[in-house]
């Protein structure tokens, strides 16, 4: 075994151990959360310290056109250096030879962080707290869809065959049976997962046809958007060998409900290792209050991290156990932002408005820079929400356009998350907005082409 392998994390090993490996991914998560880098041989990956890539795939939009860089006299196109983070190192069990991959640190050729990389956006947020002398803890809830093989996409997406030959249906949250309808597809999640030595918390059915939630343990920020950014690729693997589609659209299928990553959130203090969210009698902390306050006071301009295509808006409606609110409330899921039952050392923030589309660092890190805020401002949310506050709101975007107007007007959003990553990500959103909209729909060919 070479001295590189000696670095992979155990699983990795375990994975490789008395096997010769074949080959190495080289990853990336660009602005969308979709892998980019190079596939090598493993031979070659030994003899090499990085690799090379433009920083032109952060300004490539989902269609994959390019967006107008901010300056576009300095668009040359320049090569960024891609170093192995070994401790992310995991297996790639549904690859016909043995494959491991590997999450690339992303710099400029001087060294510096490349500011425009959505890892480093959630670095630089967690070293914020860090240099305060705190640590955020992060537990991701994914929701997606199994759903038919789609190949036209004029044609509408439906739920797949279960094994008693019958169609998903809706409706069936919490069904052991409704999730024994797809059981091989989740056997093969679970073993792939084991594969890649990444611990799932739990598996249920949601109360859309094919929609499962898969629940991860708490850690820290960075290793958990790791894992679903690894974890988006193998849910996918494990549905294409069943002969169905697994999506994180926000909203695939009309009528059902929509897709979200609820994040949960708390922070603990370095030296002590306890919450400052609870005080020494296991009470809430005024530090919890303005973890709060920061996130209902913040949380509309990073919208369009959290909700980033014109589809992530088509979840925010009422009556689809979406969060169309600010509101807060201890045990409450019609508040966008719900304070779960536990105990005060687990005492935590649910962030219900992310939505699975989202790149996961970036959906975490929107989350954790809205409580850094708060707690640093020190101001206190509004009154808690005990009853229904399933209700219209005016305080959130209802569309892509609206919500890069309040991202791209943050000042105190645009310093910490800086300007640089929030140009481009702006430029490219844009782009995909003017694309969309030059798409005409069934629905208006359906109702105006004859009536207007």
């Amino acid at each position: 075994m070479s001295d590189w392998t000696q670095k992979l994390p155990e699983a990795a090993q375990e994975y490789i151990a008395g096997r010769r490996l074949d080959e190495v991914e080289c990853l990336v998560s660009d602005l969308a959360g979709v892998a980019k880098g190079k596939a090598m041989p493993a031979s070659k990956f030994g003899k090499q310290k990085y690799f090379h890539l433009p920083n032109s795939i952060f300004a490539q939009t989902i269609t994959g056109d390019y967006a107008d860089m901010p300056d576009e006299s300095e668009f040359t196109e320049p090569d960024m250096i891609l170093t192995p983070d070994f401790s992310t190192a995991t297996a790639v069990p549904w690859t016909a030879d043995i494959t491991i991959q590997v999450i690339h640190d992303v710099n400029d050729q001087q060294g510096n962080p490349v500011p425009m990389a959505p890892r480093n956006v959630l670095k630089r947020v967690v070293k914020l707290f860090n240099d305060q002398g705190w640590k955020p803890i992060v537990a991701p809830e994914m929701e997606f869809f199994l759903v038919a093989r789609n190949v036209d996409p004029n044609m509408p997406v439906i739920p797949p065959m279960g094994r008693s030959g019958r169609r998903a249906a809706a409706k069936q949250a919490y069904s052991m049976s409704a999730v024994d309808e797809y059981g091989k597809v989740i056997d093969d999640i679970y073993d792939f997962a084991e594969a890649q030595g990444f611990e799932i918390d739990g598996i249920v059915q949601e109360g859309g046809a094919g929609q499962v939630e898969l629940n991860l343990s708490h850690g820290d920020p960075i290793d958990l958007a790791d894992e679903v950014f690894f974890f988006k690729r193998l849910l996918r693997e494990a549905a294409l060998r069943h002969d169905c589609f697994a999506t994180f659209m926000a909203k695939p299928i009309e009528g059902e409900p929509g897709s979200a990553m609820h994040i949960h959130s708390s922070v603990v203090d370095l030296k002590t290792g306890k919450s400052i969210f609870s005080d020494a009698k296991g009470g809430e902390t005024e530090a919890f209050l303005h973890f709060i306050a920061g996130m209902q006071n913040y949380l509309p301009a990073v919208v369009a991290l959290m909700a980033p295509y014109v589809n992530s808006y088509r979840r925010y409606v009422p009556d689809f156990a979406a969060p169309i609110n600010l509101e807060w409330g201890r045990d409450n899921r019609t508040t966008g932002l719900r304070v779960p039952i536990s105990e005060p050392a687990a005492r935590r923030i649910e962030n219900r408005l992310p939505g699975m589309d989202c790149n996961p660092y970036l959906g975490i890190a929107a989350t954790l820079v809205c409580g850094y805020l708060g707690l640093t401002e020190k101001k206190l949310p509004r009154p808690e929400v005990t009853g229904n506050a399933y209700i219209d709101s005016d305080e959130l975007p209802t569309n892509l356009g609206d919500a890069l107007d309040l991202f791209s007007d943050c000042a105190p959003l645009r310093e910490v998350l800086t300007p640089e990553f929030c140009d481009i990500y702006e430029a490219v959103k844009r782009n995909e907005y003017k694309e969309f909209l030059q798409v005409i729909s069934p629905w208006e060919r359906e109702y105006l082409l004859l009536n207007v």
